[in-house]
């Protein structure tokens, strides 16, 4: 059986819908938890699938939060191997940073739905598959191109919100992977960055609604076409 690593920064931002992808195709899915568990015990090349999930942190808060640098670590081992990687958020921006990029503030909230802009690289690529299917945003930082990596999407906000380095490393500032039907876990969890950025949590739960449907089914289909060109 295949193995799947899923680093998790808070409990509720897991892998959603990849979840069951994973099972289907075999994967023995495992987490491990950011913030509780030692990374001196991770070998960053054990699993066949690392996924870093998001978090309501920054990178570059290392010196509040400790254990970002040794996060940094692992991945920096893991992507010099260039095993397969999937980064989502934080762990796209992560991914990013131990790659030799630059990540910092946008300066504004990018939180709520919308279509992402595909690069010609992006439309050459898994992430074809969203095709104008408005996706979830909820992040305030940016991440750069590490050197060597294809940007692949960016929004009017953002300009930098995919890449990819070879077949085995994706790296995604939005959220294909969340369940929309537990969106509820993410308005309470994210209450105090809602209240502070004046967005009001209905909305966001009247849109995820209308596109849950439409977005599981591209999510589904973006993951599905990667995991398929994984070179192992």
């Amino acid at each position: 059986m295949k193995r799947a690593l899923a680093i998790r920064h808070v409990d509720f931002e897991d892998l959603g819908i990849l979840a069951p992808l994973l099972r289907e195709r075999g994967y023995e899915i495992r987490y491990f938890d950011a913030t509780v568990d030692d990374f001196a015990t991770l070998e960053a090349s054990a699993p066949d699938l690392l996924v870093v999930l998001g978090g309501p942190i920054s990178v570059y808060e290392d010196e509040t939060y400790p254990f970002l640098a040794d996060e940094l670590a692992v991945l920096r081992r893991r992507l010099e191997r260039g095993a397969p990687t999937l980064g989502v958020c934080l762990g796209a921006q992560l991914m990013a940073c131990a790659m030799g990029a630059k990540v910092y503030s946008l300066g504004v909230k990018e939180i709520g739905f919308s279509a992402l802009e595909l690069s010609e690289a992006g439309r050459r690529s898994p992430l074809a598959a969203v095709g104008d299917t408005p996706v979830l945003h909820w992040h305030g930082d940016q991440f750069d191109v590490p050197a060597g990596a294809e940007r692949l999407a960016g929004t009017h906000i953002g300009k930098n919100q995919v890449f990819e380095l070879g077949a085995n490393v994706l790296a995604l500032q939005c959220h294909l992977e969340a369940d929309l039907t537990r969106i509820e876990r993410w308005l309470v969890g994210h209450a105090c960055e809602l209240g502070a950025a004046g967005i009001d949590p209905r909305q966001l739960r009247t849109r995820a609604r209308q596109l849950a449907d439409d977005l599981h089914r591209a999510g589904r289909a973006v993951f599905s076409v990667w995991l398929d060109g994984l070179k192992v």
